[in-house]
């Protein structure tokens, strides 16, 4: 029974820390914030509960008494408890209250601290807080006060501390912010600036002065999350400048996962400054019961010459089910292994296991094709796959006069997450359920306006069949898809 307070940070799931997302992804319950990046909502396991509590600048759909209670409730029942907050608990996040309540009612509590907006935001928009020559003192500012009663600043000592100044929360008060200062004796051309959506992929940053600051958000409809920067380390921000160079900085990119390992395009997309949206993948459900058709298949190996996988999930579910029910491996020896895609014959390297055949398109009826022409006579095929798998495989396998078993060993369960705002610059596919996927979730929508950019030739007409403009990468990887994107982005 306990209690951990996690930062979550800004909003990018690398300024996680490691001990924060370590108890993320061992709790039985989170209780989230509104701001909390959605890659790192994603850690959260299957298993736990989710509970958004939605709370915003100024907006608390969900009352603090009630957060309070819910925490109490969840660790009464003896459950591992996660309060995730944006940025730092202890940086205007109320987690000193909550602590409080905790320990009155003698529930025990821990705090992973996190990095907090204000130093993140200011350092992705090429802003050093502090600075030898410019300023030697930091001071971070909230516009609101408890009851959003308006906050009690003293503005003339902020303004002969002559530090940077960060507010918070301050996006709606900008103009009373910068009026307060200035009649509180600070230059009208106090360098300044406002960071929107700090740390992601669609950043925006606008630098003026403390006199243009309000008409600069106004005229450029800056909304929340924003922090407002002032000071003389402003006027570095183009020089200390890191993220705006990058290839994929401002685009915006929807990944339409099928399988966890998809989120490696997700990640390589981000490095290179994309905002990357997810569409999370369905759930994978084993089929590895007791009794199951993958159990008897495998007491039947020795009458198998083939082993056949289509996709890096098979691979996995395969042989954590062989090693956790206690087969011997040199029960396999004598097969011949074949494979889709790059990633699955990776997959299969990682458990120690060359592929003996893969196609060199990315499709069930190309490998069929090209085992029409290897598998000799009395030879019998193992096709390990997801439930309801795609019938081109096995009808040309048919066809083909080939023997063969095909065995169900996952099944797809839908995910929590039922859509998703389609607008962005592409859609990356990394095959041709994930293009399904897509559509069952962005219903209604005009797919005339989605650029697809695809992994190989059928995801690429699944995509078209929908009237999507669709593009295909070289070579059935993430790493040619990513280069596909930044090709197009040229």
């Amino acid at each position: 029974m306990k209690v951990t307070l996690v930062g979550a940070g800004p909003s990018d799931k690398g300024l996680l820390t490691l001990k924060g997302a370590q108890r993320i992804r061992s709790a039985d319950v989170v209780l989230y914030d509104r701001y909390v990046g959605e890659e790192i909502i994603a850690m959260i396991p299957d298993a736990a509960e989710k509970i958004s509590v939605g709370k915003t600048a100024g907006i608390h759909p969900v009352p603090q008494d009630e957060i309070n209670h819910m925490l109490l409730e969840k660790a009464r029942q003896g459950l591992s408890v996660v309060r995730l907050k944006g940025g730092d608990p202890f940086v205007f996040g109320r987690g000193g209250e909550e602590l409080e309540f905790l320990a009155e009612n003698g529930i025990p509590f821990e705090v992973v601290p996190g990095v907090t907006s204000a130093i993140a935001g200011a350092a992705y928009a090429g802003i050093p807080v502090t600075h030898r020559d410019v300023a030697s003192s930091l001071h971070i500012i909230t516009a609101h006060a408890k009851n959003n009663s308006a906050p009690s600043i003293n503005y003339d000592s902020l303004v002969r501390m002559k530090g940077t100044l960060i507010f918070l929360m301050g996006l709606a008060a900008v103009k009373e912010i910068c009026e307060s200062l200035i009649s509180s004796g600070m230059d009208k051309g106090m360098p300044s600036a406002i960071v929107e959506n700090a740390t992601t992929g669609v950043q925006r940053k606008f630098v003026g002065t403390v006199e243009t600051l309000p008409a600069i958000a106004r005229e450029n409809a800056v909304e929340s999350p924003a922090i407002i920067i002032i000071g003389n380390v402003c006027t570095l921000s183009e020089r200390c400048d890191w993220l705006s160079g990058k290839p994929l900085f401002g685009r915006r990119v929807i990944v339409s996962r099928t399988k966890p390992e998809t989120s490696k395009l997700s990640d390589s997309l981000r490095e290179l400054g994309c905002y990357v949206a997810e569409l999370l993948p369905a759930k994978i459900m084993p089929c590895t019961f007791p009794g199951s058709p993958l159990e008897g298949a495998i007491e039947r190996i020795e009458t198998h010459s083939w082993l056949v996988f289509t996709s890096s999930v098979g691979v996995n579910v395969f042989f954590d089910y062989f090693i956790d029910a206690g087969f011997d491996i040199r029960m396999l020896h004598h097969l011949k292994i074949a494979c889709v895609g790059a990633e699955t014959e990776k997959e299969l390297g990682r458990r120690g296991v060359k592929a003996a055949y893969r196609p060199d398109e990315y499709n069930g009826a190309a490998l069929a094709r090209g085992l029409s022409g290897l598998v000799k006579s009395g030879e019998r095929l193992l096709i390990a796959r997801a439930k309801d798998g795609a019938q081109d495989l096995t009808r040309i396998l048919t066809d083909s006069g080939i023997a063969f078993d095909d065995v169900a060993i996952y099944e797809k369960a839908p995910s929590e997450q039922t859509e998703i705002d389609i607008c962005a610059d592409f859609v990356a596919f990394t095959s041709s359920s994930s293009v399904e996927w897509f559509v069952q979730s962005a219903a209604n929508a005009d797919f005339s306006k989605i650029k697809a950019v695809c992994i190989g030739e059928r995801t690429a007409a699944a995509a078209v069949s929908y009237g999507m403009v669709a593009y295909v990468s070289d070579q059935a990887t993430m790493e040619s898809i990513v280069n596909k994107i930044r090709e197009l982005c040229m």
